[in-house]
């Protein structure tokens, strides 16, 4: 009984401490931002901060997956939000999308295959989610610092026949979201199968 009990302490500080530095790791990448000139405007940008939202979910289960997710995008909305929070909470909706479909699949086959094949389905939820997410909540607080025109012209440098911001984000953003979720599923896939799994 007393073992048991102890077994039990010992997994619940395992899984607190594992979520709480996969959280930090994830907001330290959230500040490290690539910008891919000539694919998309220079103000959208590239980074691997869901990957440890991933690594937590394979390791621990889509609840603390999602937990990073929030910790994350709390601690980017407190100290470094230039948009008064909005962007984080998209990015977090789209975290949500990207880690809850990863670690159903995976919570329910627990094998490798489950692990790509769940975290490809969700990077296409994500992916589909940010057409909706960005043009009903992210866009319109940039159009608060820039013409709506503006930035539409910013998408047309790159492919002058795009007309419209929802052509723009279908165009553009649609398909960046979906690459950066399959990346951030390779890399947390690759990473997770070397460590040990639950």
């Amino acid at each position: 009984m007393m073992n048991n009990s102890v077994e039990k302490e010992k997994r619940t500080v395992w899984r607190l401490t594992l979520t709480g530095l996969m959280s930090a790791l994830g907001f330290v990448l959230m500040l490290i931002e690539i910008p891919i000139p000539f694919l998309i405007p220079e103000f959208v940008k590239f980074d691997f901060s869901e990957v440890p939202a991933l690594i937590a979910t394979y390791m621990l289960g889509p609840v603390e997956g999602i937990v990073v997710c929030l910790v994350k995008n709390l601690l980017k909305a407190v100290f470094m939000s230039s948009t008064g929070g909005i962007g984080e909470l998209c990015n977090f909706l789209l975290g949500v999308a990207l880690v809850l479909p990863s670690g159903i699949a995976f919570r329910r086959l627990k094998s490798g295959r489950s692990m790509l094949v769940g975290g490809l389905f969700g990077s296409a939820v994500m992916a589909a989610l940010s057409l909706p997410v960005n043009y009903f909540i992210s866009y319109p607080v940039y159009t608060k610092f820039l013409p709506i025109e503006t930035i539409v012209g910013m998408y047309q440098k790159i492919i002058p026949s795009v007309d419209g911001l929802f052509v723009c984000l279908l165009v553009f953003n649609v398909p960046f979201t979906l690459v950066k979720g399959i990346i951030s599923v390779m890399i947390a896939y690759l990473i997770s199968r070397r460590i040990k799994l639950r």
